[in-house]
């Protein structure tokens, strides 16, 4: 069995978090006590994947929730699903890093980083596949959906190690748009009817990324469909291959292939099919530049500087940062830029040099 430890940490990711743990126990049909309280014999068949099961036959999650102040900790505590979780997975400190990543960095986050790690270390050993660490509910349904392969049976399934195979083709290229279909407010969920065809025309929209970037403004070098509900493996293949021949410019000509899917059986709660996007696509670099563009604005001025040397960072440490994420947005472009006729170049150069 895969198991997945989830690590949520400062404000936004344990809200994340939370919501994220209530969608993962309404599929898996686990109260807030941790109790099964579901209606089918797959909802257990691998809830190990984010569960530890305890000795009273109660589910716990297997999560470490860490933070620099106690605050967010309160809050997941009287949250709805506050006492699912282990009491010893809760790891905070008393000062806060007071939105400076210094301090969560070198001095106080340095003192609860042994903490967290004692806490991950427990938890990784009673794994026996330990798949990944990582870190709202359209955001939860998105992590829902990448995972769901492991949790549930399907008819492709795929894992997040061959996840990780297939869409990063270069090591600094690692950085996704994500989405998810449909894209619909809850309550007129009910008034939709929803298809294949309609999922991947709404999961390719540019709208519906869940990042600053138009990937209009660039090209997919590699992307991943999850599909899940019942649903013809055919049909879902057949719309792959019609967006990329009718996108075909959208995409890299020199990566065959660059579109992977894959179908669980098990739809999200109250949804009878649903579908989750990955895509690396060469236009996150316009997100890059922007951050660029209000950090050289700033740094030039010396601005809010003294905040972070305060904390024993030197200079030249965000010097050497600007440097590679400019050299990380000079990355995407060239691959961006890439065509196959750079490649037939290369190949006459080098049989020419070979008669010499």
């Amino acid at each position: 069995m895969r198991e997945i430890l989830h690590i949520q940490g400062g404000q936004c990711g344990n809200q994340i978090g939370s919501k994220f743990w209530e969608v993962v126990c309404d599929e898996h049909g686990i109260d807030p006590t941790g109790q099964y309280i579901g209606n089918s014999d797959l909802q257990l068949e691998r809830v190990n994947v984010y569960y530890n099961e305890a000795s009273n036959g109660r589910y716990v999650p297997r999560a470490v929730l860490m933070d620099l102040e106690p605050g967010t900790m309160d809050s997941v505590r009287t949250g709805p699903y506050g006492q699912i979780f282990r009491p010893d997975n809760f790891v905070f400190g008393q000062s806060g890093a007071g939105n400076n990543w210094a301090k969560g960095h070198y001095t106080e986050g340095a003192e609860l980083i042994d903490s967290v790690l004692d806490v991950v270390r427990k938890e990784v050993e009673h794994c026996d596949c330990m798949q990944v660490g990582d870190l709202n509910h359209l955001i939860s349904a998105t992590m829902s959906g990448v995972t769901c392969c492991l949790r549930f049976p399907g008819q492709l399934n795929s894992d997040l190690r061959k996840l990780a195979v297939n869409l990063i083709p270069f090591p600094r290229l690692h950085f996704f748009m994500v989405g998810f279909a449909p894209l619909t407010s809850r309550g007129s969920q009910q008034y939709q009817s929803l298809s294949v065809p309609e999922l991947t025309q709404q999961m390719w929209d540019a709208k519906n990324m869940m990042c600053a970037a138009d990937p209009r403004h660039g090209r997919y070098l590699t992307a991943s469909a999850m599909f899940r509900g019942k649903m013809s493996t055919k049909e879902v293949d057949e719309q792959m291959i019609n967006v990329q021949n009718k996108n075909s410019s959208y995409f890299v000509e020199w990566i065959p292939n660059n579109v992977k899917s894959s179908v669980c059986d098990i739809p999200p709660k109250g949804l009878a099919m649903a579908s989750t996007f990955v895509g690396n696509s060469t236009s996150i670099q316009e997100m890059f530049r922007r951050v660029s563009e209000q950090f050289t604005a700033m740094f030039r001025r010396k601005a809010f500087l003294h905040w972070y040397t305060g904390e024993g960072m030197d200079e030249m440490e965000f010097t050497e940062a600007e440097s590679n994420m400019n050299d990380l947005v000079s990355e995407y472009q060239q691959y961006q830029d890439a065509t196959m006729e750079e490649d037939i170049e290369y190949e006459d150069e080098h049989d020419v040099g070979a008669e010499n």
